[in-house]
């Protein structure tokens, strides 16, 4: 057999000396098809290394029992999670999954989008890139096939959207450091309309008020980029003021890590001087010297449940295209950032 042949039912069906009908419910399993022709058909197949066309079958029956899934980065720490608790839950339901990365970039997203349906998939699953300005084109797509937006999400877009309580997370992060005296709290943020930031930020900013504490400008600190870097960056800032700050609540690890690594640098005693509190649970929270408090995100829970909402809507299709937002709870974890054991 030649090394580029692809085995075809017909070509069971010729070898067989069956219907290629009866070849495709055999393999099927279907009740009306005896064992005896089953076990011929699937041994055969079994032979000659047959695989089924996934497309000509979604083309026949309009399902390809395929999810696509777009996230802005693959490598992301906390992506990993989420897309862990995808690809459990879709193989629970007898789904496959096709995973792609936009790269943040909303060109590649709206094309990867595309790329999905060409592929048939029965329903996608998406993390907004971090600048998509236009939902125009996403929104064109709505009609065509089922989408739950999923962590980066938007409310231009009417769908099921699945989120942490983001704003919850910031308010109980905040009010922690407040319990511990803290009075000066400085966050560090994004730059952008984030969705997550100024969720977050939103937290921060009702817990200040819930405790009669004023919001000060000089504390608020927003970076395009909020990475390890960064956070070292705006730190230095804050320790240039003339007040410096008794806390630094961070809306990601990685600026938090990037706080703590300054703070280190001067000599800065962690908690009792500045304490430090991240965002999201990573891997280096631990790692880093003091260990850092921080909101853990349920990545796994997330992405379950994304696929779970995700697979109701293939199956059983709604009229109405709403936006409907199902938010997954958070909790803190305290570590020496915070609390001197």
């Amino acid at each position: 057999m030649a090394k580029n042949h692809i085995v075809t039912l017909k070509e069971l069906s010729k070898k067989l000396n069956i219907s290629i009908s009866t070849v495709s419910r055999a393999l099927n399993d279907h009740p009306d098809i005896s064992p005896n022709t089953v076990d011929r058909v699937k041994k055969l197949a079994n032979e000659l290394n047959y695989v089924p066309n996934l497309f000509a079958k979604g083309f026949r029956t309009k399902k390809t029992n395929i999810l696509g899934v777009i996230v802005p980065n693959v490598s992301h720490m906390y992506t990993t999670t989420i897309l862990k608790g995808i690809l459990d839950e879709a193989e629970l339901s007898g789904y496959r999954v096709i995973i792609s990365e936009s790269k943040n970039d909303e060109t590649k997203q709206v094309e990867m989008l595309q790329t999905m349906i060409q592929f048939g998939a029965d329903g996608i699953l998406m993390s907004l890139a971090k600048k998509t300005s236009s939902v125009n084109k996403i929104l064109s797509m709505l009609q065509r096939v089922p989408l739950v937006l999923f962590d980066k999400v938007s409310d231009k877009i009417p769908c099921t959207q699945i989120v942490i309580d983001e704003e919850e997370a910031a308010y109980n992060a905040v009010q922690h450091l407040i319990g511990l005296g803290k009075e000066r709290i400085a966050i560090l943020k994004e730059t952008e309309n984030s969705y997550n930031s100024e969720k977050r930020f939103a937290g921060y900013k009702r817990a200040l008020e819930a405790n009669n504490l004023p919001l000060k400008e000089k504390l608020v600190l927003s970076t395009e980029d909020i990475s390890l870097i960064n956070g070292k960056r705006l730190t230095n800032v804050l320790l240039s003021l003339k007040k410096r700050p008794d806390a630094i609540f961070a809306i990601t690890d990685n600026a938090a890590i990037g706080a703590i690594q300054t703070l280190n640098k001067f000599s800065i005693k962690i908690p009792e001087e500045i304490a430090v509190v991240g965002f999201s649970n990573s891997a280096s929270a631990t790692i880093i010297t003091p260990s850092l408090t921080t909101v853990d995100q349920p990545g796994e829970r997330l992405g379950r449940t994304a696929t779970t909402y995700l697979i109701k809507e293939i199956q059983n299709p709604v009229e109405d295209l709403v936006t409907k937002t199902i938010e997954i709870k958070t909790n803190l974890v305290v570590r020496a950032s915070t609390f001197k054991g």
